[in-house]
């Protein structure tokens, strides 16, 4: 199938099959698709944690306002950005490009000087809301790799992010929550399956010039 054929099947799962699991290659396939994502100057500014631990879905629930969903799902992907620049986050990522590239280290100094000299001065909140978007460039690649391999998916923004991120102790990793991703198979009875998928129509949703 082509990737809009793909789109067009999956929808936000509302009730998963708690007795499916999905196989590790396929959370594997779909992680990937996540770190290949593009981001940002290339530094990848998040992090992606996998929750299998059924203890932990559940304690989920209650941060996520109560969605069942959380526990039902076979994996939940949470979308954990940097809670701010550092110079040594950015210098970290592009010491490992050259040397991976095998260049010496410093070669994009006068571009890494740059990124410090616009990021450094920032508020933390300020980078977040930087960072935050990068994660949500690699949650909209996971989604599209769920497609394809036919795994359902969830989107969620509703949590209290603070909880999630004691439950996790993201705060020692310096992460803060985004996004989650609950993954698996969807439940015979979930009411939204039947739906017909509904978008904007093509002549509202693109503005030519």
């Amino acid at each position: 199938m082509s990737l809009l054929e793909n789109l067009n099947w999956r929808y936000a799962t509302k009730k998963y099959d708690p007795t499916r699991k999905v196989a590790q290659e396929d959370v594997d396939k779909i992680v990937e698709a996540a770190r290949l994502a593009p981001t940002s100057s290339g530094l990848q500014q998040f992090r992606v944690i996998v929750v299998s631990n059924q203890e932990l879905k559940e304690k989920m629930v209650p941060i996520a306002w109560g969605q069942e969903i959380m526990a039902e799902a076979s994996h939940v992907l949470v979308f954990a950005a940097w809670d701010r620049y550092t110079e040594e986050r950015i210098d970290k990522i592009y010491d490992y490009t050259t040397d991976e590239r095998g260049l010496p280290r410093g070669r994009f100094g006068s571009y890494t000087d740059k990124l410090k000299a616009a990021y450094l001065p920032q508020t933390a909140e300020e980078n977040f809301v930087h960072t935050a978007r990068q994660a949500y460039i690699a949650f909209g690649l996971a989604i599209a790799q769920a497609a394809e391999l036919k795994v359902d998916c969830t989107p969620v923004e509703g949590f209290t992010t603070e909880e999630l991120d004691e439950l996790l102790d993201l705060k020692s990793k310096g992460l803060k929550s985004v996004t989650m991703l609950p993954i698996g198979y969807r439940d015979n009875e979930d009411w939204l399956a039947p739906m017909k998928k509904v978008r904007n129509p093509k002549e509202e949703f693109v503005i030519e010039y």
